[in-house]
């Protein structure tokens, strides 16, 4: 491996290589300018000349990245059964709410009917009619509880008159325990009713339950989409016997995308939320835009990058999840730059050189350039605003006597 030291040698050797060529190069075109008379008769050269002009331009980063559908659900049913309807296929656009897939009917429409049959038998042990709603059941108003109620009410008077007749030593002991003791047993019997009927009212309540779960289980008996999508597979066939949880169909939203982009970290600082990009794909001579919407907090320490996330408008579906695409990100929008003709630039051996017209004479001028665009190149460093240099020089070379042609 060479040293720092000797890389520095070599770039000087190089240096003085290209700069002894320039020279050659100078004083060739140099003599082939002079006419007949010798050193007295130089001819000049017309060029053309454009100042350096300031402009626009936006800081953009060049990444590729890969396109991913924004959501994608595998729809799956939450019954048991066998597929009897299955009227989507692959690539079909579906809409929410859409029929995807269906299983018999016949199990799911017999246990509604079971469930039915079963809270109307609840509700006649109430003693609600047809015409009758739950909320009107009471307590104290059940027959049951009524004919409980009257037997106390018998037991109590019994029990109150042989009182007074033991009290006036007109029966005997035992014959009012007894009295008294059918009092308490009619009292039991009351609250028994009591509870009987608040059972039966829980009773309702459960055949009610169980009724609105049998239809939801005859609701559950057809699939269908819980998002606007495409199909991007069908895994069931019509006939084949699905357990709950098993994917039928498999929908993956088309409109937005979702471009995710590994930026360098170099370039990741300046990239924010809502900032704009545009991405092409290949073998598309379209452009597609969209904006930043996501960053991930952290740089990956494995590549040095940051997760960026895009969210790309597609309503013309054109554009494909899983398609690789190369994207340009704006990190800077509008930043005033200096700019010349692309011919202006000459690039020899790594070294960037424009040429100025100073005092009728072609100088060189070492730059450093930036981006391209429009026919244009940015000049990062050499150049200020205003510099005269020379369009399309060719073999132009410093010191050279020019004349400014009229534009």
């Amino acid at each position: 491996m060479l040293t720092r030291a000797q890389v520095g040698g070599i770039v000087a050797v190089i240096f003085l290589l290209v700069l002894s060529g320039c020279q050659t190069e100078r004083a060739a075109t140099a003599a082939g300018t002079r006419g007949p008379g010798g050193e007295g008769a130089i001819k000049s050269r017309n060029v053309k000349v454009t100042p350096a002009a300031m402009g626009s331009i936006s800081r953009t980063v060049e990444v590729n990245g890969t396109l991913a559908a924004q959501d994608q659900v595998a729809v799956a049913f939450k019954v048991a059964g066998r597929i009897d309807r299955l009227p989507v296929d692959l690539g079909d656009t579906v809409k929410p709410g859409q029929l995807l897939a269906g299983l018999d009917r016949t199990d799911f429409d017999l246990a509604v009917a079971q469930a039915a049959a079963a809270l109307e038998q609840a509700r006649a042990r109430l003693g609600l009619t047809a015409n009758q709603a739950d909320a009107q059941v009471s307590v104290e108003r059940a027959p049951l509880v009524l004919q409980a109620k009257a037997a106390l009410d018998e037991a109590r008077l019994s029990r109150d008159r042989a009182q007074q007749m033991f009290d006036q030593k007109l029966i005997s002991k035992a014959d009012f325990d007894t009295a008294d003791a059918n009092f308490r047993i009619a009292d039991g019997r009351h609250q028994d009713a009591i509870e009987e009927i608040r059972n039966r009212q829980a009773t309702l309540a459960q055949r009610k339950t169980e009724l609105q779960l049998a239809r939801q289980r005859l609701a559950d008996s057809e699939l269908r989409a819980p998002i606007a999508g495409a199909v991007l597979a069908r895994e069931g066939s019509v006939g084949q016997y699905v357990a709950p949880g098993s994917s039928v169909v498999t929908i993956v939203r088309m409109s937005p995308l979702r471009l995710q982009l590994p930026v360098p970290e170099r370039a990741a600082s300046g990239v924010r939320v809502g900032q704009s990009i545009t991405l092409r794909l290949e073998n598309d001579t379209n452009t597609y835009s969209g904006v930043v919407s996501r960053l991930s907090p952290a740089i990956d320490p494995t590549n040095r990058t940051l997760l960026v996330e895009a969210t790309i408008p597609n309503d013309s579906g054109r554009l494909k999840p899983g398609s690789f695409v190369q994207a340009s990100l704006v990190t800077k929008a509008g930043e005033q730059a200096i700019f010349v003709p692309g011919s202006a630039l000459v690039v020899f051996a790594g070294i960037e050189k424009v040429f100025l017209v100073e005092e009728g004479k072609s100088v060189e001028r070492l730059v450093r350039s930036g981006r391209r665009a429009d026919g244009r190149i940015e000049i990062v460093e050499g150049l200020k605003a205003g510099d005269r240099v020379v369009v399309q020089p060719g073999n132009l070379v410093g010191g050279t006597p020019v004349e400014v042609a009229a534009k």
